[in-house]
């Protein structure tokens, strides 16, 4: 009988060793590792990410400990401090990023059966970033401010089942809205952002394309109401209109009509007023697909939690991408075999139980499956007397 693989190799199943062997083509480094290959330096960060370690020191005592579980995962070179920081400092982090992008389109062919949110007819996507401090002193290449170091993740997220279908790393310096230049667009569908990323000639572009966009409009944006159309304030609206920019700028970068939604949320009263190019959906459903947007910051939430991007084992600008890149193909990878493995179980539950039993030799949904292990009562109704004379 034969034992089945790893936890951890059944995680790893989500990549196949050939397309990482091509992205590595694509990016070589100056002097190859002859005792470390690309997959056992990818392989040893998602097991770092997955399992807590906080050193390199770490990794190479769990891997080492148990060498021949770890050549049963798919890792056959020397896994050693020198090795991996070797390989930090000089593997390109490209080869993880577009590692990334291979695992983003097979999550997203995964999760095809999933409903489309809200309702739509089109995919809905929330686009935002997220800051990853870091310490000036070990991170003098991360200055973005006078005592403050940082990088910045941008993501697009994909709303209907959470998974991310773009992200960009940058200095922390670099303004978000630049990543607008950079999203895939896909003509219907829909993109929504924060007000961080008002730029009016980058949404003409989206506008061109074919795509909807849902901001929130700037205090000081300088329009005129073109038309007005009633609408149901018991229900939190305010007004629905249609604008034209008229400041010189902004008519230049975009010329055509917008439409103006004002709302007052009725369970904080914040008011709100929306920017959009959508005429035909209902206002309530674009302030409703505003608030989705707030799935994007617990996505980041989740990945700053459950995963290693506080502490880092690098402090070279190379190290640093190629850990964050192996945090998003670590959620990757566990969303991937949740779908392939059709679990139940929430991300979170997956990660729990794989960060304690990533080397035991147990299918994954039998390490997953709800046992009772309590001794069912059974109920006498008359027990035996012992007769002691």
């Amino acid at each position: 009988m034969h034992n089945p693989p790893t936890v951890f190799a059944q995680i790893m199943a989500g990549l196949d060793a050939t397309e990482l062997a091509r992205a590595t083509g694509r990016f070589p480094m100056p002097r190859a590792s002859r005792t470390l290959r690309a997959y056992d330096h990818f392989a040893a960060m998602v097991f770092a990410q997955l399992t807590y370690r906080e050193s390199l020191r770490g990794i190479e005592t769990c891997l080492n400990a148990r060498p021949g579980l770890a050549y049963r995962m798919g890792i056959r070179g020397r896994v050693t401090r020198t090795n991996l920081a070797y390989a930090n400092e000089h593997r390109d982090w490209r080869v993880f990023a577009e590692v990334a992008g291979v695992l983003m389109r097979r999550a997203q062919r995964l999760s095809a059966d999933v409903p489309l949110a809200l309702g739509l007819e089109a995919d809905l996507f929330a686009l935002d970033a997220t800051v990853i401090e870091l310490s000036l002193a070990l991170f003098p290449w991360a200055r973005w401010k006078q005592t403050l170091a940082s990088v910045k993740l941008n993501v697009l997220l994909d709303l209907r089942s959470d998974i991310p279908v773009f992200a960009s790393l940058h200095e922390g310096k670099r303004h978000e809205v630049v990543s607008l230049d950079e999203i895939p667009v896909c003509p219907g569908s829909y993109y929504v952002m924060d007000r961080g990323y008002l730029s009016f000639a980058r949404l003409h572009r989206l506008h061109q394309a074919g795509a909807f966009f849902v901001t929130r409009l700037k205090s000081n944006t300088r329009y005129y109401v073109v038309a007005s159309r009633p609408v149901d304030t018991s229900a939190g609206l305010r007004c629905d209109q249609t604008i034209k920019l008229n400041a010189p700028t902004g008519e230049a970068c975009y010329p055509d009509r917008l439409r103006r939604i004002s709302y007052v949320d009725p369970a904080s009263g914040n008011a709100l007023v929306f920017l959009t190019n959508q005429f035909e959906l209902d206002a309530l459903l674009v302030a409703e697909i505003y608030r989705r947007r707030w799935a994007i910051e617990l996505f980041f939430r989740w990945l700053k939690q459950h995963l290693r991007l506080r502490g880092f084992h690098s402090t070279c600008f190379n190290g640093v991408r190629v850990q964050i890149w192996s945090a998003i193909c670590a959620y990757l990878l566990v969303v991937i075999a949740k779908r392939r493995l059709n679990l139940p179980h929430s991300l979170w539950e997956i990660l729990q139980v794989v960060s304690t039993a990533s080397l035991e030799q147990i299918h994954l949904q039998e390490l997953l499956a709800n046992k009772d292990t309590r001794t069912e009562h059974n109920d006498i109704p008359k027990q035996l007397e012992i007769n002691y004379s």
